[in-house]
């Protein structure tokens, strides 16, 4: 009876592992944005073949040493919207707030994608995202995508390169 009780504990057991271990592997993804928040480094959005554009947030922890072949990843709050093609960037001022900027972001409920190039604001310490206000903002910067983002230390963005997207209607 012992056996059995053995056997059975096993197959629950290893069930159980199997799930919570494969339940935090984030999907393949290509064009997502990442930026390193002192140890951990976060991936932000990007294309997927499941499910299109991505709002997951994933993020390794780079304050010990892991296996490449299976890393530890985490998994952290989800994007307002979908979104690859852009870029993000750490604040210098308090070394936690990351800029998510330009790109396409995915609009929910209509199957098509924006060229907006919104500005979003992620506070890494609380995991909470915000939509900055944003003074004397350069309207050519609208509809950029494919780009590159750095903060001066006066947390002042300079956006470099990027493609200009112009849609037509005819």
């Amino acid at each position: 009876m012992k056996s059995l009780y053995y056997i059975l504990f096993f197959v629950i057991f290893s069930s159980v592992s199997f799930f919570v271990i494969c339940q935090n592997i984030p999907s393949p993804r290509r064009e997502q944005t990442s930026t390193l928040v002192g140890t951990r480094l976060n991936f932000f959005g990007g294309a997927t073949s499941s499910i299109g554009f991505s709002n997951e947030v994933w993020y390794l922890d780079l304050s010990s040493s892991f296996s490449i072949s299976k890393p530890p990843w985490h998994s952290d709050a989800a994007m307002p919207v979908g979104y690859n093609f852009g870029t993000s960037c750490l604040s210098p001022i308090d070394n936690s707030t990351v800029f998510l900027i330009g790109g396409r972001t995915w609009i929910a409920n209509t199957n098509s994608f924006s060229y907006t190039s919104s500005v979003y604001k992620f506070d890494s310490n609380t995991s909470q995202w915000t939509t900055p206000t944003i003074n004397n903002f350069n309207s050519s910067f609208e509809a950029r995508n494919e780009i590159q983002a750095v903060l001066d230390n006066n947390g002042k963005i300079v956006v470099l390169v990027g493609l200009i997207m112009v849609m037509m209607i005819i």
